[in-house]
Order: structure tokens, then sequence, then C-alpha cells
């Protein structure tokens, strides 16, 4: 059965193919995968990256001292709404003897900045509720948009993000960090080179425990993040441990999202700390919050595969992402990075992998099968920190492919898929566990889209 938005989008596509006049139908064909013209976009390389940054808090201010150091890249201005922000990251910039950043400054100043002639991206990291606000400003300015994950947390808004990002012509990313941790990435090569066999089932989380962000010591425009949990159920926070797994299992590049299934604890733990972690005269003492203690959802591709998601920030839990890839041949995973493969990794079938292999030859495989890119920028990653280094990779990949006219990692479309798993999690956990259809963004252009491949930064572009 359609929904609206199926009907309407078809009956706009019919008209569309009666005009003269295609609109995105038509570009699509000219310039992309039929439905998805975004998939394998390319703009003319630019030169030098001009990067506007809005908010400017632990991330905003984080990317400053990463970005200004990379080729390329110039950060010409930031935006936010508090002095004493603006003031660290002009601060952090001129030690790093850059320019100073042209300062836009207001509730409403990053639309200025969007519509302005002074950048060419806009690296978004406010808070999650003005995610998607910018974002579409941005685009709509023709500006190359990164937004900070949860990048958007509707269906309705991630439909909002696909069909300007294609309207305008311009890349639409969320900022995953997590596609770049180092077992992460050796999990996408072990894969890719078939160590694993046919992955049949996957696990990613956030675990972390966020209780802190209830208390009084910072300012009140500080606490989006607990807020939205006081508004809200299911997983508000999927991506850190699901992007990595698609691209590893080819979500939207031969295999898609069919349905989830999502359940929630309830909340226990939090509502503990609310009662007697707090100091007296905390407003928030005593309140309660929609997001229960864990989240667990389950996915089904069109393919077969299975990916659990889980989600808790508020119990005394160690932190944790999970990352377990389990293929017909072995399993790896992480938090620690263990490993264990069919008989002595040659594939000698049928005999049992009873136990983890032992750190030796753990370490071995991971040496052996590191990502292209760990092994070009890991050391320098590292140095230049960001989780370990891989936030300096992902600004790394960004800009560089900006600059080399290449495809992104990801697309609006990976953007999408995940994200609208916020509001699907909230309304299978509340009408229990209900089963719920994950939209198609690509219009069917999985279906031919190619999988990702080994990605790598040429050094000789790569000049620090």
């Amino acid at each position: 059965m359609q929904n609206r938005r199926d009907f309407l989008r078809n009956a706009m596509f019919a008209g569309a193919a009666c005009s003269a006049a295609g609109g995105l139908r038509a570009e699509a064909a000219a310039n992309g995968p039929a439905g998805a013209p975004m998939l394998g976009f390319v703009c003319k390389p630019m030169e030098t990256v001009r990067v506007g940054v809005v908010g400017l808090g632990a991330r905003g201010v984080g990317m400053l001292s990463r970005v200004s150091k990379l080729p390329g890249v110039h950060v010409a201005a930031v935006c936010d709404i508090q002095d004493a922000r603006i003031a660290l990251a002009k601060n952090t910039l001129a030690r790093q003897k850059q320019p100073e950043p042209k300062v836009y400054k207001g509730p409403e100043a990053f639309r200025a900045l969007c519509d302005s002639g002074d950048v060419d991206v806009i690296y978004n990291s406010t808070p999650w509720q003005l995610h998607v606000p910018v974002a579409l400003a941005a685009m709509n300015g023709g500006k190359h948009v990164f937004t900070e994950v949860t990048s958007a947390f509707t269906v309705e808004d991630c439909w909002k993000m696909v069909e300007t990002a294609e309207k305008r012509k311009v890349h639409c990313m969320q900022l995953e960090n997590c596609i770049y941790g180092e077992i992460e990435m050796l999990t996408f090569n072990l894969v890719r080179q078939g160590v694993l066999g046919e992955v049949v089932h996957a696990e990613g989380a956030y675990n972390h425990d966020g209780r802190h962000m209830a208390n009084d010591l910072f300012p009140a425009y500080q606490y989006w993040r607990y807020d939205w949990y006081r508004e809200h159920a299911g997983n508000p926070y999927p991506t850190h441990g699901l992007v990595p797994l698609c691209l590893t299992m080819d979500v939207n590049r031969g295999d898609r999202m069919d349905y989830i299934v999502s359940i929630d604890s309830k909340n226990a733990a939090f509502a503990d700390f609310m009662a007697h972690g707090l100091r007296p005269g905390n407003p928030r003492k005593g309140q309660t919050l929609k997001v229960g203690d864990v989240n667990t959802s389950l996915i089904k591709t069109v393919g077969g595969k299975t990916i659990m998601l889980q989600h808790t920030v508020s119990v005394p839990r160690p932190y944790s992402r999970l990352q377990r890839v389990q293929g017909t041949r072995g399993i790896v995973a992480d938090y620690p990075y263990r490993i264990a493969l069919e008989g002595d990794g040659k594939y000698y079938y049928g005999t049992a992998a009873h136990s983890w292999w032992d750190a030796k030859r753990a370490n071995e495989i991971r040496e052996k099968y590191k990502h292209p890119l760990w092994k070009t920028i890991g050391e320098l990653a590292k140095k230049m920190g960001g989780h370990g280094g891989m936030d300096y990779i992902q600004d790394a990949r960004w800009s560089y492919c900006l600059r080399m006219g290449l495809p992104l990692d990801t697309s609006v479309y990976d953007l999408a898929t995940t994200g609208c798993l916020c509001e699907l999690t909230e309304k299978s956990a509340t009408n229990r566990s209900r089963s719920l259809d994950v939209p198609d963004f690509t219009r069917g252009a999985w279906k031919t889209a190619p999988k990702m491949g080994l990605v790598d930064i040429d050094l000789a572009h790569f000049k620090v």
C-alpha cells in the first residue's frame, strides 16, 4: 500500500515524465542513478576549501585545530550565539597562525552565513535540534554541508535533506567519525578480502554512561541532549554503531534495510540518578525521562542479513560500540578487539571456532589487513588526535575528496537511512515493538549502486 509521500512522489514523477522539464527525474538520468542522483555525485575540484563552522561547542572548536592544519582548507567564518565561544574559536585559529575568520553571531546568524559568498562548505556542529534547519539553509544557499550526528531525526526531515541535496546539487554528508575507526576499517577490509566469508549478521551500539548530562555544572543552553531524552523514547543516536556496519554490509549499495523492530527497557537507572545523584537545588532533580535505560533494535535487510543495534546512556556501563560482524567463515569484534576464524584461517570447513584467537594471532590479522587509510595516515592521525585519530581521518577524507573532485565516502542517502531510525525505533518501542518498514531513500537505485571500495589518500596531493 502506498503512503502519502509515495503517492505524491509517484504522481510528481508521472507528471514530470510527460514534461520537457523533467525535474529531479531528468536530472537523475543525466547525473547519476535513476532516482538517486547524489549517488557517486562529484563537484568541480576545489583548490581551496573555504569552511564556515556553525556551532562552536566542544565538537565545533575541537575540529578547528584539526581542519585548519589540513592542506587546502581555510576556516573562513565561524558562527555561534556566545561571545566566549567565538573568542575561543578565534584564539584557536590564531594559535595555528591562521587568518582571523569572519564572525556571525546570533540565533539566526547561520542563515546569513549560508547565503554569503564567504564559504563553500558549512560544518554543522550545532545542537541536535538545529541540525536540519542549518543543513537546509546551507544547501539552499548553495553550500555543501557536513552535519554532526544525529543529522536528522524524523522520516519527513530525512526526505527534506535528500530532496534538497538533489535539487541544489550539493553534498550533504553526516559527520560519522566512527566509519574511520581502526577496527571498523579493519573489519571492512576483512569482509572485502573475503576473510569472514559471507556476512550474515552484525551488532553495533552506542553504550555510554551519560548521566552527567543531567547535572547543573553547565549553562541551560547546553542541556539540549538531556532535554531530548526527556521527550523521546527509542534510539536517538543510532549512527556510531550502525553506519560502519552499513558500509561493511553494503546497505544502499546492493542491499538495503527492509524493516526494524525496537524495544525499550524501563527507565530505572536514570530515574535513580535523578532522585539521588544530583545536588540539592538542581532543577532537574526528580524529573522523568521517556528514553529507556536500554533500547535494543533488530533490523532485517532485503538481502536477508540481520543487525542488532543498541543504545544506552543511563546505566553504569563502560563505553562500547560493540562492532561485531559475523560471517560464514569467522567473526570479528571490538571492545576489546577479538577475532576467530574457521580452522586456522585457511577455511577448513567444519572446524569449530570455540574460542577467540590468542592476542598474537589476532594482532597478526590486525596488521596484515589494516585498512589502506590507516596505513597511509594512521600515525599522523593519532598525533593530530580526535577520538584516537578517526576524527582527523574523517576530515582529511572529505577535504581531500572535495579538492580532488572525488565522490564522498557516504551520501545524503546514508544520512537519511540511518537518521530515520530515530523516529522508527521510537514508534516501534512505544507500540509493542511493532515492525516498521524502513523507507528506500534511493528509490530503487541501491540495486545497482556499486559497493564502496578501499579508499585512500594520495600523499602527493596531501602535504601537511
